[in-house]
C-alpha cells in the first residue's frame, strides 16, 4: 500500500496539526521506499553557505554556537540538536536542544512575519545531552535527555513558564517524542541498540504530570500487528524499562519520531530504517530500509531526526552519511532534498517547518570544525509543495 493512501497531515516541527482525509484499509503491506526522482528535482552546486539545494531554494545562517544571535544579546548554544516551530501571532519561534553533557538545555529564536529575527533566549538549563524531543498540541516543547536514566522536560517556547521535569514519562535513554491528539498519547523512542518504542498515556490530556507508560509489543518480523503493555516500573529501577516486558519488540537505536493523521513514523539508526505504525488497525511495517533499496545505491543512510511537510512528505536528516536531508514521498520515493558540504564530521539535526510551511530550519551540529562548539543553525526558504 502506498503511503499516499493514508490520511495526510500538516505539522509544525515534530508536532502534528491534523487535517482531514481518507484511508484505504485492507491492502497489503507496502514495499519500503525506493530510489526515484525528487519532486523538487536534482541538487544544484553548493551556495555560499555550502548547501546544495534544488532550484528555487535559498539558505541563510540563523545562528552559530558560541556567537550571539544577530540582533540579540543571546549566545547560541553548542551542539544544536532536535527542534520544532511554534506559531507566535503572525511570526513564529524555533526551539533547539543542546546535546552537551554539562548544561544541555534548550534555546529559542523568535521571528516576525517577514522572517526577521526579533529575539533569542534560553528556555531550559542544567540538563544533560538534550537530543531530540517533540512539540505538543498545547504549544510546549518536550526536550529529551539522551542518557541512561534520562528524563523528559516540558518547556515553554516563549520562556515565560519554568520548565518541568515529567518523571512519569519514564527514565531511560530518551531520544524523541511525538504527540497524538486522537488517541491522546505521546510516543517515545529509546536510543539503545536493544531499545523499545513507548507511548505515554496521561491521566488528563494536556497534563503530563501523571499517567501510564506503555511499551509496544510485537513479533520479530518487520511487519505485523502490535499491541501495548504497561511498563511496571517507569523509573527503570532496578530493571531498565526496556527489560521489564519480555514480549516487547526491540529496535536498534531509536531516533526521530513524527506523527500525522493516524500514522506514526520513527527511525532506527542501527539498521537505517524508518518504521511506520498504522494506528487505525494496529499494524506496523517498514517505510524505508537502506538494505532493501533495489534500484541503485540507497540515498539515505544514518537516519536520525524526522519531520513532515504539509504535502505529507517526510524529511529525514542524516547523522553522517553524506550530510543530507532526504525526502520520502507519499508514493514511496526516496531522494536527497539538500546536502551540506564541507562538514563531514558533523550531523544534521532539528529539521522543522515554520507554521506556514515555507521555511525549513535545521542545524549542522558540529559544523565545519567537527566540534560541538562549531554548530550552525540554518533556514531554507523556497517553494515547498503543499500537496503531493
Amino acid at each position: 500500500m502506498e503511503r499516499r493512501n493514508f490520511l495526510r497531515g500538516a505539522v509544525l516541527g515534530t508536532s502534528a496539526a491534523v487535517f482531514g482525509g481518507t484511508l484505504m484499509r485492507g491492502a497489503a503491506y507496502a514495499a519500503p521506499a525506493q530510489n526515484g526522482v525528487s519532486p523538487y528535482g536534482g541538487l544544484l552546486a553548493a551556495d555560499a553557505n555550502g548547501i546544495m539545494l534544488p532550484s528555487g531554494f535559498t539558505s541563510r545562517v540563523i545562528a552559530r554556537s558560541g556567537q550571539t544571535v544577530t540582533g540579540t544579546s543571546y549566545t547560541w548554544h553548542n551542539a544544536p540538536d532536535g527542534g520544532a516551530c511554534f506559531a507566535d501571532g503572525t511570526g513564529w519561534i524555533y526551539v533547539s536542544n543542546s546535546e552537551v553533557s554539562t548544561g544541555g538545555g534548550v534555546g529559542a529564536v523568535k521571528f516576525n512575519s517577514s522572517g526577521s529575527i526579533t529575539g533569542a533566549y534560553r528556555v531550559l538549563s542544567n540538563t544533560r545531552n538534550n537530543c531530540a524531543g517533540g512539540a505538543t498540541p498545547w504549544n510546549t516543547w518536550l526536550s529529551c535527555e539522551e542518557v541512561s536514566g534520562g528524563y523528559v522536560y516540558e518547556t515553554d517556547p516563549w520562556g515565560v513558564n519554568a520548565a518541568v521535569r515529567r518523571s512519569a514519562m519514564g527514565q531511560f535513554k530518551h531520544e524523541a517524542a511525538a504527540a497524538d491528539p486522537v488517541r491522546k498519547v505521546v510516543y517515545l523512542t529509546e536510543d539503545e541498540p536493544d531499545g523499545c518504542f513507548y507511548r505515554f498515556v496521561p491521566g488528563t490530556w494536556g497534563n503530563l504530570s501523571s499517567g501510564t507508560l506503555q511499551v509496544l509489543v510485537a513479533g520479530t518480523a518487520t511487519s505485523g500487528s502490535f499491541s501495548w503493555t504497561n511498563v511496571p516500573d517507569p523509573d527503570g529501577s532496578p530493571t531498565a524499562t526496556r527489560d521489564q516486558v519480555s514480549a516487547a519488540k526491540l529496535f536498534n537505536g531509536g531516533e526521530g519520531c513524527h506523527y500525522a493523521n493516524d500514522t506514526v513514523w520513527f527511525t532506527t539508526k542501527g539498521d537505517n530504517r524508518v518504521w511506520q505504525l498504522n494506528l487505525l488497525d494496529n499494524t506496523y511495517e517498514l517505510a524505508y530500509d537502506d538494505s532493501l533499496v533495489t534500484n541503485g545505491t540507497a540515498p539515505l543512510t544514518g537516519v536520525d531526526n524526522i519531520t513532515g511537510s504539509r504535502s505529507g512528505d517526510l524529511f529525514v536528516a542524516e547523522d553522517g552519511g553524506n550530510m543530507e536531508i532526504c525526502i520520502i514521498t507519499p508514493d514511496d520515493i526516496v531522494a536527497p532534498f539538500l546536502r551540506v558540504t564541507g562538514q563531514s564530521s558533523s550531523e544534521i539535526t532539528g529539521p522543522a517547518f515554520s507554521p506556514d510551511g515555507r521555511r525549513l530550519y535545521f542545524s549542522s551540529q558540529r559544523g565545519t570544525t567537527g566540534s560541538s562548539s562549531g554548530g550552525i543553525t540554518y533556514e531554507v526558504t523556497g517553494p515547498f509543495r503543499t500537496t503531493a
